[in-house]
């Protein structure tokens, strides 16, 4: 078994059961991408069993702060199971549900959904990488399930200098699903859409804003980056009459329009506009429009701290047109899912937003992801979805 041992007090995060551990903290010690590794202390004090990363900036990822634990077949089958029985526990009311969240569920680098009989994976480590063949099978052992999609063709694969895969890992056929959540029937196809298909971290939001469309009679709403409209169904559910779904990807803007009429709303009272957001907040400022309640979802501005500068400006500036445009009284649901923005820095930037447009707005409730996709006390950084519910003042 190969060591890596960590510089003077550099032990202290892995103590504190935190998986990660940088370049810059290693004393000595290397092995091949993916395997596993004994980490210790400057003393030789064991640490971590982990998965070495040659290419990544986090050079370890701990698998186990266990040393009478072995990383093998049973380790995978016990974290897995142990992730199934959490998300049992949570009952979560759809076919959609996140099985796996990587480090929160002690398996760094995994993400796993599940959509009605099929399973999504993505293997975005080097650990997880080495011991995909063995994941596969768990994950369909302790299912029962027979299908299993990869879409590991997500970026951060190339830091750790992974090449992107997608395609069938188990099984094969259709790769359209349809979703059901809360009472709505939403369609997804897990080879083309985001992630692993859709944003399920978004689903007991879309419920929330449905609720609060109907209890303040939002009747005009603007679903800014909306994707496939997951939050334009939500509004028509509220009683909406209005709802603009604007995203730049025509294809996710026509499936936003059979979502309408999937679940029964009159086509009438959706439009989708294939344009800019920022383009068209400024535009609508300009005519003089105005919105009953407004959804900001923007894609990651800044995905780590380095880009954090620049990202606030964009964050800052959507919000400040966004509470321009609404009525007093109206609804803003503003989120963010970069990493290197923080849920205060974030409220910070809400909070200038609405300085700058010369208004102020009753914080209604913070607004995080839905709970299959948990944060761990040792693990702060898995906290990456992060929203505000505001109401803007003067009704």
């Amino acid at each position: 078994m190969k060591t890596i041992q960590l510089r003077p007090g550099k032990e202290r995060s892995l103590k504190r059961r935190h998986p990660w551990v940088f370049q810059g903290s290693i004393a000595k010690g290397g092995a091949d991408a993916g395997e596993t590794v004994q980490g210790v202390a400057a003393d030789g004090e064991f640490l971590a069993w982990a998965a070495f990363s040659p290419s990544s900036s986090i050079r370890v990822r701990a698998w186990s702060f266990d040393e009478a634990e072995r990383i093998d077949e049973a380790f995978f089958a016990r974290r897995i199971a142990a992730a199934l029985r959490l998300r049992e526990r949570l009952a979560i009311r759809s076919n959609g549900v996140r099985l796996v969240h990587g480090e929160a569920d002690g398996l760094p680098g995994l993400i796993v959904d599940r959509y009605a009989d099929l399973l999504v994976a993505q293997f975005l480590s080097s650990g997880t990488e080495k011991w995909k063949s063995v994941i596969a099978d768990a994950l369909l052992s302790a299912t029962g399930l027979s299908r299993l999609y990869e879409r590991s063709d997500s970026g951060v694969r190339q830091l750790e200098g992974l090449v992107q895969q997608a395609g069938w890992l188990r099984g094969d056929g259709a790769t359209e699903v349809e979703l059901e959540e809360s009472s709505w029937r939403l369609k997804l196809d897990v080879a083309e859409g985001h992630k692993t298909g859709y944003y399920l971290d978004q689903r007991d939001n879309r419920a929330d804003f449905a609720r609060w469309v109907r209890q303040l009679g939002c009747r005009r709403v603007l679903n800014c980056y909306s994707y496939t409209g997951g939050f334009s169904v939500a509004a028509l559910a509220g009683g909406a009459d209005e709802v603009l779904s604007v995203d730049s990807s025509g294809p996710a803007l026509a499936r936003a329009s059979e979502h309408v009429l999937l679940n029964g709303f009159q086509a009438a009272h959706h439009q989708a506009l294939d344009a800019d957001v920022n383009a068209v907040l400024r535009q609508f400022l300009k005519d003089g429009r105005s919105f009953d309640a407004i959804v900001l979802d923007p894609p990651k501005f800044a995905p780590s701290a380095a880009h954090a500068e620049r990202a606030s400006r964009a964050y800052k500036d959507i919000n400040r047109l966004a509470l321009k445009l609404l009525v007093p009284g109206g609804l803003l649901t503003t989120y963010s899912c970069s990493g290197g923005i923080g849920a205060e820095l974030f409220q910070k930037i809400v909070a200038g937003a609405g300085m700058d447009a010369g208004v102020d707005a009753y914080l209604v409730k913070r607004l995080e992801a839905s709970p299959d996709h948990p944060t761990t006390l040792c693990f702060p950084e898995g906290e990456y979805l992060k929203g505000l519910a505001l109401l803007r003042s003067g009704c």
